[in-house]
Formats: structure tokens, sequence, C-alpha cells
């Protein structure tokens, strides 16, 4: 990393920064808080930089970020003014609609701000130096989650796994061999489902935390059992991690025009991680009222999109970036992986041994619709949760905990949910092993206790239930503000547009 050092950070707490990539703006003030070069530093000066961040007092800590020198383009720090409302009759849907009086970003400005609010009252106010003590008490907590070895893998638990799938998939092709087509489809489906669960511990170096073995598992996994890209998925979902349910930044949950799950949407966005502006068109203003309806029959074939992604990922320079670097045999493994698969999935199993292109996409729509539940348990922890920024003095701790939701189920159907059901504990601690992620709960639960920063755990069906109940929010807002623009252009009303 020392390529990539500029200078020394100056003695005291790190304040955070709206970085330029989220639109902060930053002065050069060599005289105050002047950086030093690396080179200048002897090996002491350098060695310090590792240090601790000194003693907190209320005192040294600034206001607000303007005051250490930044310009920070925030729009979540700043005030607004409160939304003019009018009465339109002939708006459907209410007893009396009302109307926001100003454009489309006005009212999504508006909305973000009623969402900040909400979580502003719900969690931990986000002064520095609040957040300065739950930043100090995670690290003490990831201490001691090392130290009492949450991070050992039981391989036992794997050699489990590995039966299970193992038995899954001889089933599969036990009863293709009787031509029992669509039971065979099916326990393929079930194997892929719950194959993936090691995939994902694999993409987190969980498994051995070498970067090559887990690679290699990974790749087995992911692109020759699956067809799916295991670098795709660490590229998108390690920015998941950093920035957990952000429109702009974070990738999955950038679905427009099928899904959106904040009114953040209704303005545009340009995403960072695919450089990319998801425009807010006429698509969206049809597909989005009717989302909480499309969402299972959509995650039902969600896999053939991950397909797509997975194959213009490995064929894309963002792929071929690591071909310089000692891992530059990845994008090849993976092509070969994926290639494989279809070589036996795609021309093997479904060309040469089934019988009629009746059979072919009934297979394929069998096997792939049983993944489904997969695609809803990666969505359940996060969909019917906060989207709000609440600016960069947020701490990591609560920005994960805040955007993300644990799922309550017995122990007897662990392997069903594959860790997945332990989503915020496992954003806090991703490289824990999985089958250690129930009984780290508790310590996180004492730590959410201790902070007093809620702690979201919901039930299957009342987290399918949240879920379903944003989506619909949403969808509801989606439809007055389309009802409105129609009132305002049949009524040749133009202040209100």
């Amino acid at each position: 990393m020392k390529a990539f050092r500029i200078g020394q950070k100056p003695p005291g707490i790190w304040i955070n920064r709206t970085p330029p990539i989220r639109g902060g703006v930053f002065r050069k003030e060599e005289e105050e808080n002047p950086l030093v070069p690396i080179d200048s530093l002897d090996s002491s000066e350098e060695s310090s930089m590792s240090g601790s961040i000194g003693d907190l007092s209320e005192a040294s800590l600034p206001t607000s970020l303007s005051s250490v020198g930044s310009d920070v383009g925030d729009a979540a720090q700043k005030p607004r003014d409160e939304p003019v409302w009018k009465d339109v009759p002939e708006v459907k849907n209410r007893k009396t609609a009302k109307v926001f009086v100003g454009n489309q970003s006005a009212y999504t400005t508006w909305a973000e701000q009623q969402d900040i609010a909400r979580d502003t009252v719900s969690y931990p106010p986000v002064d520095p130096a609040t957040q300065h003590s739950i930043a100090q008490k995670y690290k003490a907590l990831a201490e001691r989650v090392q130290a009492e070895g949450y991070y050992e893998c039981r391989y036992i638990e794997y050699a489990k796994e590995a039966s299970r799938y193992t038995l899954l998939f001889s089933l599969s092709m036990f009863a293709l061999s009787q031509s029992w087509y669509l039971t065979s489809a099916f326990l393929l489906g079930l194997f892929w489902h719950q194959v993936m669960f090691t995939a994902h511990d694999a993409g987190h170096r969980a498994i051995t935390g070498n970067f090559e073995v887990d690679s290699l598992i990974g790749i087995f996994i992911g692109n020759f059992f699956c067809g799916l890209s295991i670098g795709w998925w660490k590229r998108s979902h390690n920015v998941h991690h950093l920035v957990t349910n952000h429109p702009e930044h974070d990738p999955d949950i950038q679905n427009v025009p099928l899904f959106a799950t904040t009114p953040s949407f209704f303005r545009g966005i340009r995403s960072t991680y695919y450089d990319f502006n998801f425009p807010w068109d006429k698509a969206a203003e049809i597909l989005v009222p009717f989302q909480k309806y499309s969402y299972y029959p959509i995650m039902g074939i969600a896999r053939f999109n991950l397909y797509l992604l997975s194959w213009l990922h490995v064929l894309s320079d963002k792929s071929s970036d690591i071909g310089g670097s000692t891992a530059w045999w990845i994008r090849w493994a993976e092509i070969a992986g994926m290639s494989g698969y279809w070589y036996i999935f795609g021309y093997l199993l479904l060309w040469k041994t089934l019988p009629t292109w009746g059979t072919r996409v009934a297979f394929v729509l069998v096997s792939h619709v049983v993944t489904m539940p997969l695609h809803v348990q990666i969505t359940l922890s996060h969909w019917g949760m906060s989207t709000s920024d609440l600016g960069e003095d947020e701490s990591f701790a609560q920005r994960q905990l805040r955007t993300t939701m644990d799922v309550d189920c017995p122990v007897w159907l662990d392997w069903i949910h594959g860790g997945l059901q332990f989503q915020a504990v496992h954003h806090l601690f991703p490289r824990v092993p999985r089958h250690n992620l129930r009984k780290l709960q508790k310590l996180v639960m004492e730590f959410c206790e201790d902070t007093g920063i809620p702690y979201t755990l919901l039930g299957f069906e009342d987290g399918n239930r949240q879920v379903l109940g944003r989506l619909d929010e949403v969808g509801e807002q989606v439809k007055h503000l389309v009802n409105c623009q129609r009132y305002m252009a049949e009524h040749g009303v133009t202040d209100l547009h």
C-alpha cells in the first residue's frame, strides 16, 4: 500500500469526510493541517501512522465537517423547507389526494428527509462523540471475536454440507437416468440453491483464509457447478458490504426500472459501481407501482440475469484488470469453469439427453425457479431496511445494523438459510465462517444493547411482509406522482410540475 500513501494524518481523532465520488469538494489549505510527504518521514515517524487515534474529548471535536477544512456537498446535512400541499380532488385512490408543489426532484428530496428523520429518532445520534464511542466498542468486540476463535472454521460442518450436496446431485442424476425429468430438474435446483452458500463463504475467504485456495473453491462451485462468476459476485458484493443500501453506490439495490426500494430513484441516479445513469423513465413509472406483485416472479427467474452479468464481467476490462497481478490466472479459471458448466448443462444434459424442446424448456424453468428462495433470502435482509444517508460521521457498525436485518429461525432450519439469516452479524464480521454466526449473534445482541443501536430480528414471514410493505409504499408514491402529473397535464397546470 506504500504506493498509495500521500501524507501523514494529523494528530487526534480521524474526522470522516465526504469523498469526491460522493460529491465532496476540498480546498487545499497547506498552511492549516499540512500533509507531510511519506518520503520525508523517518522509520519511527512512519510507524507511528498506524498508532492509536488518541483520547477523545467533546471540546476537541468539530461541530461540523466544514470546520476541518472541507466543503462538503452532503444534502443530508442541509435543512430543507417543509413541503407545500394542494388538494387535487380528481386524483384517484384517495379521498383527497395531496400534491407536492414543486417538481419530482423536490418531492424526492422531501421524502428522503422524512426517512432521515425516522432514522434520527430510532438510532443513536451521529455526532462524532457518540459515533466514536460506538466505533471503539465495535473495535473491542472485534478483538474479542478474534481472541475467542470465531474465525476458526469447523471443517466437519463442511463435510456435512458436502454430503448433502452429493446426495441432492446424485438423486437428480438418478432421476434423469429414469427419465423423471421434472423431478431431476427440481433436485438439481435444490443442489444449486444449497451449494451456493459455500461459494458465498469462499468469496469471503471464510473457509481456509487462503486467497488462492478459497478462490479455487469459489470458482469450482460458482463457475463450474452453477455457471456464475465468483469474480463478478466478489466485485459487486464487496461494494455492497462497504456502502450497504446506498442508492448511488450499492449495486444490490440498483434495479430500476423493475424495482425501487427508495424514492431516491425518482430523480434518477448515477451508479458509481456500474458507472451508468439509471434514469427514472416511463418504464419505471409503469413497472414500479406493481413491484410488490412482480417481486416473487422476478426472483424466480433472477438466475438468468446472473448468467448475463457473469459473462459480461469475465469478458470485460474489469476482469482483465488483475491480469498483470499474481492473480492473473483467476480470469482464465473462471472462463474455463463457466465454459465447462455450459458444456455439461447446456450441451450434454439439455441438448443430448432431453428428448424434446418442450422437455428442455420445462427442465430449465423448473430447475431455475427452484432457486428462487436464495434470491429472496439475499434481498430479504436489506430491501425492507433503511436507505438513508446519515452523513459521514455515522460509524460503520451503526450503518450496517441500520441497513440490515436478521431472520429468526430454529436451529434445525439453519441448513435451509445457509447463514443468510444472520446477515446483520455477517455484515459486521464478513469473514467469520457461517457455522459460527449463530453463536456470534449473542455477542452482537449484547453490543447493540450496550450502544443503543436497534437490532432488527424478524421471522421469515414477517421479514417478507416488511419487504413487500416497503415495495408497496414506494409503488404507491409513484402512483400518486404519476396521477398528479396527469392531472397537471390535463388541466394545463404548470406551476406544480
